[in-house]
């Protein structure tokens, strides 16, 4: 709701990217609430999000008022998972205020009803108590956490995931590492400082700034580039339906129940459906004949969706040891009124971008550790659902961040 309005700042605590921009949807959210017409779940949600607000503008007061009135509202409707979330951003206003003790409480709660009842909350429930273990200076505590969340969100598969927890990790290890001593390994934060790199330069977000911009980048890129085992090909419907309609369904049931809301895009694991897709089809095999690369099935999936306006990814890479290759397949795509353009996959080769336009039934496949990807915004009445898996090469050597070019300066 407000996440593009909050970053992190070097210790990993919450500050907004633009404060006055921050304060002026807060207090929107606060004038919605005071229509006594709100139904519950809406109510919740915006409670939540005045608390996270507030709690990145430094009113921690206000925070812990409207976090507990959250909780207050998810634990009325039985809701685990709305009960987990709060408790974690709960934590995190105590802890910033310096209340360790209710802040520890909160989190190990948060962390034990996780493994308990819903395990694909559990990355966040590490990620957040391990960075209250590092302020306490628990360093080690904090690492063993921080590297079962990480574990996690490889297999999840998602690439800002990953990149945030591997920020802790470095953060972590900086901390342990002697005086003296270098900083984390540079194979830790390559990708992350490429994806920096690569956001500072260009967007999604403006596509119609490209043109104009690629000559800036364009020797970075193409030095980057020449690396990737798998370049960006288009395979058009050659799946199933039948398989296709099944994964579709199972898809839209993760997302309802289980989805979570993560840089822009909808994310929920996959199932039994995507699991029987992969292996009916031989889906490995089908990689490595549009590619050339020999791969493995798929050691990773996860179901992604945009829903609502405007919702897009920004240009990325992601992490080195997620995969050789990449594939993403639509399963339902849902098109904007005529006249607006739709949404697409969008990549930066040597050349310049390439727009990905998938229909239901097409794939893209990719390497999404050397080649620059996201997706443009999307427009009123539009709405894609994907499905990703993550490969690896058969007697793959993985790729060191030593071998391959830095991130530019």
């Amino acid at each position: 709701m407000l996440q593009h309005l909050i970053t992190q700042d070097e210790n990993l605590r919450m500050v907004p990217t633009d404060r006055d921009a921050l304060t002026t949807a807060a207090a929107g959210l606060r004038e919605e609430l005071r229509n006594p017409a709100t139904d519950a779940d809406r109510r919740r949600m915006l409670t939540r999000w005045a608390g996270i607000a507030s709690t990145a503008l430094g009113d921690y007061q206000s925070a812990r008022t409207f976090l507990r009135q959250a909780l207050d509202l998810a634990t009325a409707g039985s809701n685990t998972r709305a009960v987990i979330a709060t408790q974690l951003n709960l934590g995190d206003a105590y802890r910033y205020a310096g209340e360790t003790h209710t802040a520890d409480t909160l989190y190990r709660s948060a962390l034990d009803t996780a493994r308990a009842q819903q395990p694909d909350l559990l990355d966040y429930a590490l990620q957040h108590f391990a960075k209250h273990l590092m302020e306490r200076g628990d360093l080690d505590g904090a690492r063993a956490h921080l590297r079962e969340a990480l574990r996690l969100r490889q297999a999840k598969g998602d690439a800002e995931l990953i990149e945030s927890t591997q920020a802790a990790v470095d953060r972590v290890e900086m901390l342990l590492a002697p005086t003296g001593a270098s900083a984390p390994a540079e194979s830790s934060q390559w990708s992350s400082r490429w994806t920096s790199w690569l956001q500072a330069h260009t967007s999604t977000h403006v596509p119609h700034r490209w043109n104009d911009g690629f000559p800036t980048i364009r020797g970075s890129v193409r030095a980057l580039t020449q690396h990737a085992r798998v370049h960006p090909q288009h395979l058009r419907n050659q799946f199933p339906p039948e398989l296709l309609s099944a994964m579709t369904e199972e898809a839209e049931k993760a997302l309802a129940a289980e989805g979570y809301l993560h840089n822009g895009k909808w994310n929920a694991p996959v199932g039994d459906a995507a699991n029987r897709f992969a292996d009916e089809v031989d889906l490995a095999s089908a990689v490595t004949r549009a590619t050339g690369l020999d791969v493995e099935q798929p050691h990773t999936g996860v179901y992604i969706a945009y829903l609502d306006e405007g919702q897009f990814l920004d240009f990325h890479l992601d992490e080195l040891g997620f995969g050789e290759a990449n594939l993403i397949l639509c399963l339902k795509h849902e098109r904007p009124a005529a006249g607006s353009a739709a949404s697409t996959i969008v990549f930066i080769t040597a050349d310049g971008y390439r727009a990905c336009d998938l229909a239901p039934g097409d794939c893209v496949v990719f390497d999404g550790a050397l080649t620059p990807h996201g997706r443009t915004p999307h427009a009123a009445g539009e709405s894609v659902v994907l499905i990703s898996f993550g490969f690896h090469a058969r007697n793959r050597v993985p790729w060191a961040a030593g071998h391959l070019p830095p991130a530019p300066r």
